[in-house]
């Protein structure tokens, strides 16, 4: 006798994806170990540059000043830091950690207008603001448009009329 049976091709992916879930929970038991939860991270940055200076908002809240290092190297912004995973919070055997903790290096290559003997670091509620000073032939000057029928001719002539 034959039985004809339904296909359903989701539920192949459904199966697998419950196998993949034990698999994860039989290998690593319950997720208390402090290793699965540091990692690297990206912080978020903001830059903003006008006319006198290139500046960089850092996102770093949670993180002491002590684990923060500013510097210049060949040309380039490193920024590295560590958010340390202080204790767990537990409520009814579950237990939940969606900052993220570890280590993160930021790098930023510099633009030949940057004076790197004039840079300045702060850190103030989360965020950490690194200034970068542009460099005096760097900044823009403004040029004098002369308006009118004359010119003036440099060297031994006068101005003449055009």
């Amino acid at each position: 006798m034959t039985v004809l049976t339904r296909w359903e091709p989701f539920r192949e992916f459904t199966t697998l994806q419950d196998r993949m879930n034990r698999l994860f929970r039989d290998s690593f038991g319950d997720v208390r170990d402090e290793a699965l939860t540091t990692s690297t991270f990206a912080p978020p940055v903001d830059v903003y540059e006008d006319e006198h200076n290139i500046t960089l908002k850092i996102e770093v809240p949670g993180i002491d000043e002590k684990d923060i290092d500013v510097r210049i190297e060949n040309n380039t912004l490193v920024v590295h830091g560590e958010r340390k995973f202080e204790k767990e919070e537990k409520e009814e055997n579950f237990r939940r950690v969606e900052r993220q903790y570890g280590s993160f290096t930021r790098s930023f290559t510099l633009p030949n207008t940057v004076d790197a003997d004039h840079v300045q670091a702060q850190y103030d509620k989360g965020i950490l603001k690194v200034q970068l000073a542009k460099k005096a032939e760097a900044k823009p000057k403004q040029i004098k448009v002369n308006v009118g029928s004359e010119r003036v001719l440099e060297g031994k002539g006068a101005s003449k009329a055009a």
